[in-house]
């Protein structure tokens, strides 16, 4: 499978704008994003019928802000040069290494996880997963049972392994996604996660202690009902994907529902926010 890779390049550049920007491009279907210095780069499935020129052109731009961008096609076989080229390790609150396996001479951390992202989303470099690797670290999961919703590369199912969780469900829409979260369990020696293709629908006849989903506001508010179902009593669902401006629409839905609202964190534009049953 190919890819279509859009590459962005901001005036002035800004952190803020690429969030906004990046926000849009994900619910027009793409699924992984790299800033660099000038903007950044965003990669969709290639398909006959995506014109880059109609997305750049749907694009809600801050006031002051202008873009020029190219259009380039991936291809399978060259997607690991790609993030080899662009991959760092981060460490999130001095606990948790996130590294590829070409990696050498990082920080020793509590956690360290080897991930090689290939076209999957979720190194730990987005703010969002970011987010969601610092709930986890706060959070005392040793012991529950736990659903990694859009798990992407597998770090926060794997993180949640790492840090006591007696079973860890993981489960992408994606084939790619799905082929790499296997790899990366495997790579991080785990036992306790079974990854799965699907959807929600595959929640039908399970339950957590503990959901997190980390995908973005329009699946996160057309599956609610169905995470709710999902949950253990006084099981906690964390979510994220969501910029800012998106935080109170999520709250008062899924208030609506019955979930209790417990906090909600930020990094840069984005946000996280945690409820309970």
């Amino acid at each position: 499978m190919s890819y279509t890779e859009l590459v962005i390049s901001v005036t002035p550049p800004s952190e803020e704008t690429n969030s906004i920007l990046i926000a849009q491009l994900s619910e027009l279907g793409f699924e992984s994003f790299m800033e660099d210095d000038k903007g950044f780069r965003a990669y969709i499935k290639s398909q006959k019928d995506f014109s880059a020129e109609q997305a750049i052109d749907s694009l809600f731009l801050p006031e002051g802000v202008s873009i020029n961008f190219e259009v380039n096609s991936i291809a399978d076989k060259n997607w690991n040069e790609v993030w080899e080229s662009n991959f760092e390790p981060i460490l999130v609150d001095d606990k948790c290494l996130v590294r590829a396996s070409f990696h050498t001479n990082c920080p020793s951390a509590e956690y360290e996880i080897v991930i090689d992202p290939k076209m999957a989303f979720g190194t730990g470099h987005h703010q969002t997963t970011h987010l969601m690797i610092n709930a986890l670290l706060n959070t005392d999961v040793a012991g529950l049972t736990v659903l990694d919703m859009g798990c992407g590369t597998g770090v926060l199912a794997i993180l949640a392994e790492m840090r006591g969780a007696a079973k860890v469900v993981a489960i992408d829409n994606d084939e790619w996604a799905y082929r790499n979260a296997l790899e990366n369990v495997a790579e991080n020696r785990c036992t306790k996660i079974d990854v799965l293709l699907g959807d929600a629908a595959l929640l039908a006849d399970k339950k957590f202690d503990l959901i997190i989903a980390n995908i973005n506001l329009n699946i996160l508010l057309n599956d609610l009902s169905v995470y709710k179902s999902s949950l253990n009593p006084n099981g906690k669902l964390f979510m994220s994907g969501i910029l800012r401006s998106d935080v109170n629409t999520l709250i008062q839905a899924s208030q609506k529902i019955g979930l209790k609202h417990l906090e909600t964190n930020f990094r840069n534009d984005w946000a996280m926010v945690s409820f309970s049953n």
